[in-house]
């Protein structure tokens, strides 16, 4: 179905339509890791209806999920998480037995050029889910569950040794770490104030196909493949955990089903690269891959003005999650930054359809180029 504005919409008809099947929302859904959420839980448990929730901004982008858009057990919702009163609604209509919830403004960058879009999408848009979800299931919260995405950022920067786990103090050092904190702390609050039942993982940076080319990565990809110069912060020399996007939705997978309520777990690649090191590994991997002389694309990198309050390091450690639910990644960083190269390679037309417009303008603003 296409709505008045010509989106399409595959939400049922009937405004009072409940699933005889269980239902589970999934917010951002047609994001970068919200799709390969909703993909996964599609295709694997076809008696369950899937419900991709999602405002369709910048970064959200329904040719993600092209391949099962006419799933039987798919739906669409085009809801903005900060509209009180639409996520109350979208919550009776469908009353899920779970919310996956992934929506919400990520980029540092732009949190530092403007907050209030991360207080208000991240902080104000989590609290209407929250309230929604404390009213659906009042009395009846027995096999529910409220499942909050955060991130790593929280916990602000490590030294040179270390890692985060569930244990580790909050300290945020950004805005968008800030507004992701607040929206932990919200959830774990309805929990111990009102009983929801939920569940919390902050993950390491994640990459893979259908990512918004804002992230250093396909960034990185988007730029070599147009002979654009390559933007790495200050001296390069800043270490993430990076994780394989199909792996974290692996992970979210065995969290909503079979992790506790109240816990929260840390998900990473055990993975650490320096931003310098990725590149140049980047530009390897890119110039045989287009069968240019090796060193061509390293010859496009360029270091730009460091960022305020760039944190030095995240790592994390996922013992938890691996002695409690058995996950651990399943591919090498080479192997998947491979997959992701090839992806990317082969989807130029989606690459040129998500960097036109509003992007390009962003573009200029942030990198001078």
């Amino acid at each position: 179905m296409v709505g008045a504005d010509g989106t399409p919409n595959f939400a049922p008809p009937n405004p009072h339509y409940r699933s005889l099947m269980p239902t589970v929302l999934i917010t951002g859904g047609a994001g970068f890791i919200g799709s390969h959420v909703v993909r996964r839980f599609v295709q694997r448990y076809p008696e369950t209806t899937i419900v991709n929730v999602d405002a369709l901004t910048y970064a959200g982008n329904l040719e993600n999920l092209a391949d099962v858009d006419q799933a039987a057990n798919y739906r669409f919702e085009r809801v903005d998480i900060r509209d009180a009163a639409a996520v109350q609604d979208l919550v009776d209509r469908y009353q899920p037995d779970g919310i996956i919830h992934l929506a919400a403004e990520s980029h540092v960058d732009r949190s530092i050029t403007d907050p209030m879009a991360f207080v208000e999408t991240n902080v104000i848009g989590t609290v209407n889910l929250l309230n929604a979800a404390r009213t659906a299931w009042a009395g009846a919260m027995e096999g529910k569950r409220f499942y909050h995405i955060s991130t790593d950022e929280v916990f602000g920067a490590l030294g040179a040794e270390g890692f985060f786990t569930e244990e580790t103090p909050y300290s945020p050092n950004s805005p968008y770490s800030a507004s992701k904190a607040s929206s932990d702390h919200f959830v774990r609050a309805y929990h111990e104030t009102y009983g929801l039942p939920i569940v919390i993982s902050n993950c390491s940076n994640n990459y893979g196909p259908n990512h918004f080319p804002e992230k250093l990565i396909p960034l990185m990809i988007h730029n070599i493949i147009e002979g654009k110069p390559l933007p790495v912060y200050g001296d390069g020399k800043y270490t993430r955990d990076w994780l394989y996007v199909k792996d974290h939705a692996s992970a979210i997978d065995a969290v909503y089903h079979d992790g506790r309520n109240g816990e929260t777990y840390c998900i990473g690649g055990w993975n650490e690269w320096q931003n310098i090191d990725l590149v140049h590994l980047l530009c390897r991997t890119m110039d045989a891959k287009l069968g240019r002389p090796e060193g061509d694309c390293a010859q496009l990198i360029t270091f730009v003005k460091d960022r305020p309050g760039h944190d030095k390091r995240y790592a994390i450690d996922a013992t938890k999650i691996h002695r409690e639910l058995g996950w651990k990644p399943s591919v090498t960083f080479e192997q998947g930054l491979s997959e992701t190269i090839d992806w990317y390679l082969s989807n130029k037309t989606w690459l040129r359809n998500v960097t036109s417009g509003a992007y390009l303008d962003y573009y200029s603003a942030q990198y001078g180029a």
